[in-house]
Formats: C-alpha cells, sequence, structure tokens
C-alpha cells in the first residue's frame, strides 16, 4: 500500500488515519467521526493495513486480541486439568508401572485414563509447551505491532494542530476570553499548566502541555514481564536448567541421585520422634493420633572422583555431612535435597533354615538380603539351596506364574531348589508369606521362616530450579505494568491563540476524564479561558431526544 501525502505536505505511512504533523483526518472513518479514535494517536498498525502475504497472514492471526484472549483460556484450562489429580513428582513412586498402579488403584479408571493420556505430566508435555510458546508469540506479536507505531507517534508529537484535528477531540472550547488581556493568556496557562506537574511546550502561539506520557506504556511493560515468564517456565525444558526428582534411599545405601551426575548419597539413619509419648504403639494403644515432632534423615553427599566410573559408587569424595529435616533442606551448588516422605520397617533380610520335614532337623540357615539376593546358599558339600525365582511383591499367578506388582519387597516370595544329600536332583518349593506350594509333590525337605531384619526408607526430593529469578522478575516487571496502567492516566491539552484573540482548545486522556477536567476547570478560573464542553455527553443527549422522540412516534 502506497503512503498518504497530507495536505501540509507530511508523508504518513499507509493506513495512519490522521496526519503526524498537523493532525488531519485522512481516512473516510476519520472524516466523518465526530470524535476522532486517538486508540494509537493515529499511527498505522501493520496488521490493520496489510494482509497479502503469508507472513501478514501470520502475523495479523498472532497480533489479534481475540487470538490472544483464546490463547489464554485454553492455557488455563489445560492447567487446570493439571490439578485434577496431582502430577506424577507429587507421588512417591518412581517407575512407570508403579505409577500406572497408583493412578488406577487410587482414583479407578478414571485415574488410568488420566495417566494413558499423559495428563499427570501435563506441564512438562510438549503439547502444554507449545501452547505456552505460542501465547508468547502472540503476546511478542501485539506488543510490536501496536507498541512501535505509538512510540513513534508520541515521541514526535507536534504543538500545533489543524482545526479539524482540534474539534473533532472529545473535550473542546473555542471562544473569547472571559475577562483580562489576551497577550498574556500564554504565559498564564503555562504557569498554571506547570504548577499541576505538566510539560509545556511552545510553538509561536500555540501550547501543548503533556503529563504522564508514560502511562501509555504500561499494558507493554505488562507484556514484557509475561514475556520472561513464559520463557523461564519454556526454559525449564532445558537440560540442568530445571529438575525435580524423587529418590528412595533406605538406612545403610548408597545411591546415585537422579539429576545429579557424580554426586552420590548414603542414608546413615533415619529418624521419627513423636510428641509426649516414646512409641508409635503407645499412642495407639491409647487411642489418640500419632503426632510427629521430628522427620530427620541424617546423610552424607559424595561426589565422584574424575578417573571413576561413571553410575558406579567408586571412588567417592566426602563433601557433605548434613541432617536432613522438614523445611531445613541439604543444599550444595544450586540443589536441595528435601526430606518428603517416609517408610518404617521395610523388610530388609529374611532367615531361614533348610530342615527336614520328618524329623524337623536343621541342615543349615540361609539369610536372604531382599535387595540383593543371591543366586545360590552353599551351605555345605552336598547341600545347598538356588534361588530360581525372586519377587519383591507377590501378587498372585497369571497363566501359572508369579507376578510382583512393584520391585519394593513388601510381599516377598520365592522358588527354591534345595539339594541335599537325600534328594541330589534337587526339590523345588514356591515359599511366600503364609503360603507354600510343592509343585512336584511333597518334599522332604522345606524353607522354615525363622526372623526377619527391617530397615526405615527415606523418601527425598532433588531439586534445582535456576528459573525463579526469572520468574520473579518477571513477575515484578508484570506488576509494575499493572500499577502503571491502572493508576497513572496520560493528560493532554492543546491551545492555539488566533490572531482575533480567540482561544482554540482541545483535551484528551487515555482515561480519568474526570481527573483532566478538574484540571482544565483550575486552568479555565486562572488564565480566563472560555468554557470547555464534552462532546461525548453531547452525543448521549442527542441519542437520547431521538429516542424519546422515536418512542413519541411509536405512542
Amino acid at each position: 500500500m502506497e503512503n498518504i501525502i497530507c495536505v501540509c505536505g507530511h508523508e504518513n505511512q499507509a493506513g495512519t488515519k490522521l496526519c503526524g504533523k498537523c493532525g488531519r483526518p485522512l481516512s473516510e472513518e476519520a472524516k466523518n467521526s465526530k470524535i476522532v479514535d486517538m486508540k494509537y494517536d493515529g499511527a498505522a498498525i501493520r496488521s490493520k493495513t496489510r494482509n497479502k502475504s503469508f507472513v501478514d497472514k501470520i502475523w495479523n492471526f498472532f497480533s489479534s486480541v481475540k487470538v490472544g484472549i483464546t490463547l489464554i483460556i485454553i492455557n488455563l484450562i489445560a492447567a487446570s486439568i493439571g490439578t485434577i489429580f496431582p502430577q506424577e513428582f507429587y507421588i512417591s513412586v518412581s517407575t512407570d508401572i508403579e505409577k500406572e498402579a497408583y493412578y488406577e488403584e487410587t482414583y479407578g479408571s478414571i485415574g488410568k485414563l488420566y495417566y494413558e493420556l499423559g495428563l499427570s505430566d501435563v506441564y512438562s508435555s510438549w503439547w502444554f509447551q507449545i501452547l505456552v510458546g505460542m501465547l508468547a508469540i502472540s503476546i511478542i506479536v501485539a506488543s510490536i505491532d501496536r507498541g512501535l507505531p505509538l512510540h513513534r507517534s508520541l515521541k514526535n508529537q507536534r504543538v500545533k494542530r489543524h482545526p479539524s484535528f482540534m474539534k473533532r477531540q472529545r473535550i473542546i472550547a473555542e471562544g473569547p476570553l472571559t475577562r483580562g488581556n489576551s497577550s498574556d493568556t500564554l504565559n498564564l496557562v503555562e504557569e498554571k499548566m506547570k504548577k499541576l506537574k505538566y510539560k509545556v511546550r511552545r510553538d509561536g502561539n500555540a501550547l501543548l502541555a503533556e503529563r504522564g506520557r508514560f502511562a501509555r506504556y504500561g499494558p507493554y511493560i505488562n507484556h514484557c514481564g509475561l514475556i520472561i515468564f513464559l520463557a523461564a517456565v519454556m526454559l525449564r525444558l532445558v537440560p540442568d536448567f530445571y529438575i525435580d526428582e524423587s529418590m528412595w534411599v533406605r538406612e545403610g545405601e548408597v545411591r546415585a541421585v537422579p539429576g545429579m551426575e557424580g554426586y552420590f548419597i548414603e542414608n546413615e539413619k533415619f529418624i521419627l520422634e513423636l510428641h509426649d509419648n516414646d512409641t508409635t504403639e503407645n499412642q495407639e494403644l491409647q487411642g489418640v493420633n500419632v503426632v510427629a515432632k521430628n522427620y530427620q534423615t541424617d546423610v552424607k553427599l559424595y561426589k565422584q572422583a574424575e578417573d571413576a566410573i561413571p553410575g558406579q559408587a567408586e571412588n567417592l569424595e566426602l563433601v557433605k555431612e548434613y541432617s536432613i529435616r522438614v523445611n531445613h533442606p541439604l543444599q550444595h551448588d544450586g540443589y536441595s535435597f528435601y526430606q518428603m516422605d517416609f517408610k518404617l520397617n521395610e523388610l530388609k533380610t529374611m532367615n531361614f533354615e533348610l530342615t527336614n520335614k520328618e524329623t524337623g532337623e536343621s541342615l543349615g540357615a540361609v539369610s536372604i538380603d531382599l535387595t540383593n539376593p543371591q543366586d545360590e546358599y552353599v551351605l555345605n558339600d552336598q547341600t545347598k539351596v538356588e534361588l530360581l525365582g525372586f519377587y519383591p511383591d507377590f501378587s498372585g499367578f497369571e497363566n501359572g506364574e508369579p507376578q510382583t506388582a512393584t520391585p519394593t519387597p513388601n510381599n516377598p516370595a520365592f522358588i527354591f531348589k534345595m539339594t541335599t544329600p537325600e534328594k541330589p536332583e534337587g526339590e523345588v518349593s514356591f515359599v511366600a508369606i503364609q503360603q507354600t506350594i510343592e509343585p512336584n509333590g511333597d518334599n522332604t525337605h522345606k524353607m522354615t521362616f525363622k526372623s526377619v531384619e527391617t530397615r526405615n526408607m527415606s523418601g527425598l526430593t532433588v531439586h534445582k530450579d535456576r528459573s525463579i529469578p526469572m520468574l520473579a522478575i518477571g513477575g515484578s516487571i508484570f506488576m509494575i505494568g499493572v500499577a502503571i496502567g491502572s493508576y497513572w492516566n496520560h493528560r493532554r491539552l492543546w491551545i492555539e491563540q488566533l490572531e482575533d484573540g480567540t482561544i482554540r482548545l482541545a483535551a484528551h486522556t487515555n482515561k480519568n476524564w474526570f481527573g483532566i477536567k478538574k484540571d482544565l476547570d483550575a486552568l479555565t478560573e486562572y488564565a480566563h479561558l472560555p468554557q470547555y464542553i464534552d462532546q461525548s455527553e453531547d452525543e448521549e443527549e442527542t441519542e437520547d431526544a431521538q429516542k424519546e422522540k422515536d418512542g413519541d412516534h411509536t405512542l
């Protein structure tokens, strides 16, 4: 589209409604309007003037206010879906099988569907990040589309304006002074407006008083804050930028820290302290609720040496010893370890004896470490026990095969092959808690349960968030923009003194018309200016009169 050349000779960008120099209406819409649109000071907006190329169509799509509002609503709905059930990082399980089982067991078929659709990890999903990215693009495009023309227009404001511009403002006045000498009028106006904290510029017999121009940038400051905030949200997908992992560490165990390469943590001891009574059992016997006083895990943090094999607990150097308590995390190198959960008395070791069923004679003891069971336990040259199968959390049989629900030893079951001098070919037995199955008929020997050893587990959360400073900065900038846009306004006053002494006045503000009228009342009285009128009130009176007239005709 070709640029528009005004009668005054100024060349305006295509789509401009008002001349940037004199203020004459350029478009038919502006010429036929009683009150001119000052939303963008007559500047040309790209999305309103270009719609030919493919780039223009994409630009216009993202600059649309309707599209922006729609994207906000879609993002809010998507985010709210993630609050129906807890997200994955809030539940104390680690494997995908355990997660699926958790949602199904806790919330039924709806919970299972929720997990299968990926809604249990909404905020890290690719489609949610695309929605956030589209919203960020919409904000950026809309800010550039409207902000840059507005800035150019405000920066290049002229003091003198054409009479047609002045007459098309909402507040206007024209006439002789009510009293006093006309030669001092502009001086009195300048003096009073400066007292009211306006910036005043003069050009011959014309004057422009302006106050609060920065208020026009409030929405764009909002947009900058939102863009920084959304960028921080999207950066959480960058490796090592945001980490939120959970891990279970048993007492005496050394485990690699997820998301923290080269680091290992050892759980020396978990401590549970209760109020008033010494033990949970005492409180339960008294029929009162168990009230915890302290959850604490004494840990050691290690760092692997550079020449060590990655992932293996070898050549570890002690970094820090610490007692992790609720709200008192272990912190190191930007990482924080929080005490989030615990499990008491987890099965650690089960002790059996190989005995003769008829005589009760013991052929030897077998101690099975449930976290690292051996394949074979040799009692002597002719006696041994082979572990053919181990099911940490036995959940029943499926097609004749034993199954385990989780890798945690909550309900251990075993398949033993017992080789003795009497039975050198071996005997097979399936042993679970309160259940023994001998698939090949009655055995001569059996694995007799003797005792169990337990230990506690600590549930820790490993957290690192480098986006917090960006989130804080973005949020602060957004609130500054809200305050500027809400509590300040842009007021402008144009005054021209004609050769015959007549005063022509026009005023505009982006909001708070009561405030600018209050300033005009004080100015009118001080400089003896003609009384102004509000053309919007005249339009309302005309519309009311027309409606009343139409009503009479109807009657």
